[in-house]
């Protein structure tokens, strides 16, 4: 019976149509988490991306009606940038998808003209504007969480993360709230696919992803999914909470010793503080960012810079992902960030690449905090 249902679903005469349309049209069709992408940008494209309220959200979409006779259609008012058609993973379209224009007024054009569209299959298509939700709201966070390196677990889980903002909410104000904002609503509901997963598998932790709504009320989202969330009175971490990762009692995601808030930010090693050699050690011929942390670190007697790199995973535009820590034997906690660089021809060639941009990390950071000048 299932499988009766299935192939009814699955209407072969529909497949074949777009399997031929593609062919004739040339056009590519990327199946990513559940959406099966066009463009973004298309063959031919220039200019940057569009912005704000250029996207316009379809429902009503019969389960065997696919990009054939929709992008074409869409294409009748205007370019379009791209077309995102939401599936499952039986092969049928989920009744949904996202068309973005290359401006606002031809966004505006689509929805007066297609809204209530009668297709030739039956029904009729529920055209608006997308709202274009960029910001989720992870909740169940640990008490011990740290904004800064919340930030580079999350840019290292996901693409197109811009910033953290920690909060306090709950009927009592005691639950940890993170609010994150990415870079499109793309980016962001890529990442609410994957957070709670990606978080209880590599940490151990169970944490809630949601829309972050400022309706008053709460809505039902353009998916047809209750999954947006009203907001509830939002208070500031209190300061102790938010203080950078070195001064943080109980580190989220790091198996480190917590350290105490030690003054001054570095100490001397191999000798009283403030004494230095009577033979400086010189700069760096090469201008390696590698060698340049080499030399600071011994023109400022810390210790030679260990390094402990990490992959991840190749992100949606190819590039491949790490985590670092460099520990500096003369400071009071290791830095700590993210790298991506594009595919090398060796190992050996990608792996200098990622210290090369560790060490130039950690050197902006050292002379960003210690207010000191690389050469």
């Amino acid at each position: 019976m299932e499988g009766q249902q299935l192939q009814q679903v699955l209407n072969p005469h529909r497949l074949k149509s777009l399997q031929e349309w593609m062919q004739k049209s040339s056009i590519t069709l990327t199946q990513v988490n559940g959406q099966r992408k066009y463009g973004g940008p298309p063959p031919g494209w220039q200019g940057p991306a569009p912005g704000p309220g250029c996207e316009v959200f379809i429902s009503q979409i019969p389960c065997d009606v696919y990009e054939d006779r929709l992008i074409p259609l869409f294409q009748s008012i205007g370019t379009i940038y791209e077309f995102r058609l939401m599936m499952n993973f039986s092969g049928q379209n989920r009744g949904f998808a996202y068309a973005k224009y290359g401006d606002p007024v031809t966004a505006s054009a689509a929805v007066m003209t297609l809204h209530h569209y009668r297709l030739p299959e039956g029904g009729s298509l529920t055209v608006r504007k997308s709202t274009e939700k960029r910001q989720l709201r992870l909740g169940d966070l640990p008490a011990s969480t740290n904004q800064g390196e919340l930030l580079t677990v999350l840019r290292m889980l996901s693409d197109g993360v811009e910033d953290v903002l920690l909060k306090m909410a709950g009927p009592k104000g005691r639950e940890v709230v993170a609010l994150v904002n990415y870079s499109s609503h793309y980016a962001a509901s890529m990442a609410k696919k994957v957070l709670v997963q990606a978080f209880r598998k590599q940490y151990g932790i169970s944490i809630t992803v949601k829309w972050m709504s400022f309706s008053k009320s709460k809505h039902v989202a353009e998916t047809g999914e209750d999954d947006c969330f009203t907001p509830p009175a939002l208070n500031p971490l209190p300061k102790s909470s938010i203080t950078p990762p070195h001064l943080h009692p109980q580190p989220l995601l790091h198996d480190v010793s917590a350290h105490p808030p030690v003054q001054p930010f570095f100490r001397a090693v191999g000798g009283p503080a403030g004494r230095r050699d009577e033979t400086m050690p010189q700069a760096p011929v090469n201008h390696d960012a590698v060698s340049q942390l080499q030399w600071i670190c011994e023109l400022h007697r810390l210790g030679n810079p260990q390094y402990e790199v990490r992959f991840h995973r190749i992100s949606s535009d190819g590039f491949l992902c790490f985590s670092f820590k460099v520990l500096v034997p003369g400071l009071l906690f290791p830095l700590c960030g993210v790298i991506q660089i594009l595919p090398g021809t060796s190992i050996q060639a990608m792996k200098a690449e990622v210290y090369r941009a560790a060490a130039d990390q950690v050197i902006q950071t050292m002379c960003k905090v210690l207010n000191l000048r690389p050469f």
